[in-house]
């Protein structure tokens, strides 16, 4: 709230400073050309500070603004600042298309393939001369008001620009989407395995961050009345959008704008005082460096960093309601024998080695089904087979009698499949009650679009965390917890989906014995409730005395299956763990 207030008091003063000072249209120019980067940087924010995608081509965006004004505005003779908007629809449309196939990539090939479709949009601009006049540009007619007012209405236009685009972002991160791009930048995988569509999450998220930069460019077309390939594709203006969204504070709402001030003033300065363009590039080049070794997380961030420190807030604590409330909230308890998750064999090869092999098995509704066996047997793998992490070279995999192998993770999901984790993947960044309703029920823009954390969502996540013993924690940051606490965490996480099958990677793993007490008993809680689980476990005796029936992995292959005293008894079992030259102890 207080970083709310001083950008309120921040912009009333940006309102007022034309008024008072409407005869100096240099410092108006400076403000202006800073709100304009504050555009893009807020902008550049949505897709690689949130979503973590970092894109070197951005300003592309700005140019496709100001050539589809300019050409525009030429062709039909109207003035520029009506057809401004346009430029931003032809901006996100050029966004939807190329991140349709850009954003099929991660890492160092998504920067390269952006800054390689700036280039190109350079040179299209230089080669389609019947459109964009070629090198010779475009030359728009003179703003139509006095010129002793030149820069005012400008000023106003970026201002206005830039206070939608802020307030567009605060929005989107409030949602359904923002919670979702936050989950991909800190963990793709997890994201796409609690029913997060990251592939429309990415490409909505790209869109988004184009269209307000595509009506800053149609306006700076206007401001400049000159449009030329060189000018509008520079490679030094996504240098500067990234520079600024990360001198501020990358994945924070004010943090780019705060930046795009911040560069903007060093940038006019470094043009006035130490000789033009090339001073520039050196200098934001020496400051990119530092920006990243030294204060890598950004101003905003490190200051908040630095005051939370020495200023703890003290943990709300909050009553916790009656458990049954939750349980009554929890799926009717199906009948039990009949067949829920059903392998055919399934097998999975990286490259000369079989991880899984031929594996065949059978979970049914209402028990908690134990899948055990020594390290390397392939666990783990037959997990991420399951869910969608992998994809199986042959076999079979059914959900309830439908075929999923050939679903991406998220459908899985959305047809009651959840998963935890060997090592738990939470989202650090997020509040604890921020990652349990992150998942999300079905694939639906009503759904992406509505408020992340709201409602009867909102009511049923404080239940699951009251179930698991966390919710006096709700508004604590998840890094901040204890492994255990993040394993009843991921739990509850699991559990918002309602899922009709729970896979547990390791559950007892790394957990201190009082939590392991309570993560069993919420485990026979919910399965008293209907709930099945698939459990995976090195903790022996917690095996067997919780899991009915048990199956037993060894190299890749299935090797028993029964009861747990059956289990206990079994020759080839009792090899698999003790090798092949084992003799019983002799009394």
């Amino acid at each position: 709230m207080k970083a709310h207030a001083v950008a309120a008091a921040c912009l009333v003063v940006l309102l007022v400073y034309p008024v008072v000072n409407p005869w100096q249209p240099y410092p108006q120019a400076v403000l202006l050309l800073g709100f304009l980067l504050a555009i893009q940087a807020s902008s550049w924010n949505i897709i690689s500070g949130y979503a973590g995608y970092i894109s070197l081509g951005h300003s592309m965006f700005l140019g496709l603004g100001s050539y589809t004004v300019g050409i525009l505005a030429l062709r039909w003779g109207v003035n520029p600042l009506w057809v401004a908007p346009l430029g931003g629809v032809v901006a996100t449309v050029v966004a939807v298309l190329i991140g349709s196939v850009v954003l099929r990539t991660r890492g160092h090939a998504f920067v390269i393939i952006t800054i390689a479709m700036l280039l190109a949009a350079q040179i299209m601009a230089v080669n389609l001369r019947g459109l964009t006049r070629g090198s010779d540009g475009i030359t728009l007619e003179l703003p139509f008001w006095h010129r002793d007012f030149q820069n005012i209405p400008f000023y106003y236009a970026f201002l206005l620009l830039l206070v939608l685009t802020v307030l567009f972002s605060a929005w989107l991160r409030r949602t359904k989407l923002g919670t979702g791009l936050v989950a991909i930048r800190q963990d793709e995988g997890k994201a796409a395995s609690i029913g997060v569509n990251t592939t429309r999450f990415k490409i909505v998220a790209y869109a988004a961050s184009a269209f307000f930069i595509g009506v800053g460019g149609g306006v700076y077309a206007y401001y400049l009345t000159f449009i030329n390939p060189v000018g509008s594709f520079a490679i030094l203006g996504s240098v500067t959008i990234v520079l600024a969204a990360l001198a501020g504070g990358r994945g924070t709402l004010y943090g780019p704008v705060v930046g795009a001030f911040l560069v903007n003033l060093v940038s006019e300065a470094a043009t006035v005082y130490a000789g033009g363009v090339q001073s520039r590039v050196l200098l934001f080049g020496g400051a990119l460096v530092l920006v990243v070794l030294f204060l890598p997380n950004g101003l905003l961030p490190t200051a908040g960093e630095w005051w939370r420190r020495r200023h703890p807030a003290p943990v709300e604590y909050i009553e916790q309601p009656v458990v049954s409330s939750v349980r009554d909230r929890l799926p009717e308890r199906p009948a039990k024998g009949e067949v829920l998750l059903s392998l055919r064999g399934v097998s999975k090869r990286f490259g000369g080695l079989v991880a899984v092999e031929d594996v065949s098995l059978d979970v049914r509704q209402g028990t908690i089904t134990a899948l055990i066996g020594p390290n390397g047997s392939g666990k783990t793998t037959l997990f991420n087979l399951i869910t969608g992490g992998l994809p199986a070279d042959s076999g079979e995999i059914r959900l309830d009698g439908r075929r999923i192998d050939g679903l991406r993770p998220w459908r899985r999901c959305h047809l009651g499949l959840g998963r935890s984790y060997q090592v738990t993947r939470l989202f650090p960044d997020l509040t604890i009650q921020e990652n349990v309703v992150a998942p999300l029920a079905d694939s639906r823009w009503r759904t992406m679009l509505s408020d992340a954390v709201h409602g009867h969502e909102a009511e049923r996540a404080r239940e699951l965390l009251d179930l698991v013993g966390l919710g006096r924690f709700a508004a604590q940051p998840a890094g901040a917890l204890s492994y255990g606490q993040q394993k009843l965490v991921e739990l509850a996480q699991v559990l918002m989906l309602e899922p009709r099958l729970i896979l547990l990677d390791e559950p007892a793993g790394g957990v201190n014995p009082g939590l392991l007490g309570r993560i069993t008993e919420v485990i026979r809680e919910l399965n008293a409730a209907g709930v099945t689980f698939l459990v995976v476990e090195h903790n022996i005796p917690l095996v067997l005395d919780l899991c009915d029936p048990v199956a037993v992995l060894a190299g890749g292959r299935v090797i028993a299956e029964g009861t747990p005293e059956r289990i206990r008894e079994d020759p080839a079992v009792l090899e698999a763990y003790l090798g092949a030259g084992w003799t019983p102890a002799v009394r």
